[in-house]
């Protein structure tokens, strides 16, 4: 306080302060967030949304997470594992740990905190006995080991995999695929690429690898194959919302068309794409979306395909493990890609699309969601939190958003919304209307009659 105080004193009176402000450089720490980093803590503003998808539940990996007291239960698990790696591949304990201490000051770069707590030896052996429990977990999925203790637990295999993608859970990819290679190389032996162990354990061989080049860790494998492989549009351009949900659109003749089981290794989950039938683009009064919701059946007619317009959705797959898969996907973009936020676009689009349990039934019933939350409410709830706190400096969706406001904003098709929602919503109201506009037409004819049978 003094030297502050003499500081303010000395411009003024011009004299110089009696006490000067001393730094010691040599007490200053390193940097907390190297060019290497890239595991986080997740940022306090998405962490209050639900703190519990961040944390895991049954295997702590890495620094992070190693004092809680209820992941003890996988602690042996970790032993037994290590015990048998090192007998599969003939090292020994010393040899494995010498690797981790040349790597040691590398790995802590690739930590956006420094850990001061843990001196080398209690990290060393952190990483040591985390890096084996996954490189053997990987190697005994491969062999497809049934009497395996986590392997032959389908509910247990499910919450580990779920802990392994949590982005405070994480190992720098490149030392594990490092240890790998030392460890299980031999003569005249072809091993399995570690990125390969790694697809098959997560996507269960469905997948082929090749989009992932680089990856950083788990979490960021599981973004890799979510992304497109289009670029985003100019940021300059992003200036459009999605300002309909999938009830308004639905009623303004789109027809929403899901994608089952795409291959991920050809296609992208993102890739949501909008097709407009040409004819309806230069006379829109062919919009004959009112027809359809009362008859539906007439959709599947090829001659009236050509008069529909269609939006592509890969199907998604609401369940337990989807809050916790992109809550982290998306800490991990607003951390360390937040100029290609393809995952928090994605929320963010689903979170326009959705605002009522009637959009979320819609598209269940459209078969462009799969609920296995249970209610629709559930459904709603999750995707209109998904997105609080979320960021973003430009959407992979803009001409998305552009095409379909512009086909909501159209005249005709506003009328034809009106027309569906009001007078065509099913078969039966449908029905009706017409029988009235019958009726209607009826009883002003015969009103009419006698004044032209005068003429």
């Amino acid at each position: 306080m003094e030297s502050i105080a003499g500081s303010v004193a000395s411009e003024f009176t011009g004299k110089e302060p009696k006490c000067e402000l001393a730094i010691d450089i040599s007490q200053i720490n390193e940097p907390a967030k190297w060019p290497e980093c890239c595991i986080y803590k997740v940022p306090h503003k998405l962490r209050k949304v639900n703190e519990e998808a961040y944390i895991p539940k049954l295997v702590s990996i890495g620094p992070f997470h190693h004092t809680l007291q209820q992941l003890t239960g996988i602690k042996q698990q970790k032993l037994i594992y290590f015990k048998e790696f090192c007998l599969r591949t003939k090292k020994s304990p010393k040899d494995l740990e010498s690797i981790i201490e040349k790597e040691e000051k590398q790995i802590r770069h690739y930590y956006s905190e420094t850990f001061p707590q843990l001196d080398g030896k209690e990290f060393v052996k952190i990483i040591l006995f985390d890096a084996i429990f996954i490189i053997e977990l990987f190697l005994r999925n491969s062999e497809s080991k049934k009497n395996d203790y986590i392997l032959s637990n389908a509910w247990l295999e499910s919450h580990i995999k779920q802990d392994l993608i949590l982005l405070e859970n994480q190992l720098p990819f490149k030392f594990l695929r490092k240890l790998y290679k030392f460890a299980i190389k031999e003569e005249k032996i072809i091993i399995t690429p570690f990125l390969e162990l790694a697809c098959k354990f997560f996507f269960s061989g469905k997948h082929q690898i090749v989009k992932a080049k680089k990856v950083k860790h788990f979490t960021d494998l599981q973004r890799t194959f979510y992304c497109p492989t289009d670029s985003k549009p100019n940021p300059k351009e992003h200036t459009e919302h999605l300002r309909y949900t999938a009830t308004k659109l639905d009623e303004a003749g789109l027809q929403f068309k899901p994608l089952v089981d795409i291959d991920l290794s050809k296609k992208s989950m993102l890739d949501i794409k909008f097709s407009k039938a040409k004819c309806l683009e230069s006379y829109p009064c062919f919009n004959l979306s009112w027809l359809f919701s009362c008859l539906p059946c007439l959709k599947s007619y090829c001659c009236f395909k050509s008069v529909q317009c269609f939006l592509k959705v890969p199907q998604l797959v609401i369940d337990d493990q989807t809050e916790p898969l992109f809550r982290n996907l998306m800490a991990l973009e607003q951390c360390h890609y937040p100029s290609d936020t393809y995952i928090c676009n994605y929320v963010l689009l689903w979170d326009c699309l959705i605002t009522t349990k009637k959009d979320v039934c819609l598209l269940v019933d459209k078969k462009v969601i799969v609920n296995r939350r249970g209610s629709s409410k559930a459904v709603t709830t999750l995707i209109n939190t998904l997105g609080h706190q979320i960021i973003e400096s430009e959407s992979y969706y803009h001409d998305l958003y552009k095409q379909l406001n512009e086909h909501c904003d159209n005249s005709w098709n506003r009328l034809v919304a009106s027309l569906t929602s009001v007078y065509f919503r099913d078969f039966w109201r449908g029905t009706a209307t017409i029988a009235g506009i019958f009726v209607l037409g009826f009883t002003f004819g015969n009103f009419l009659r006698p004044f032209v049978m005068k003429h």
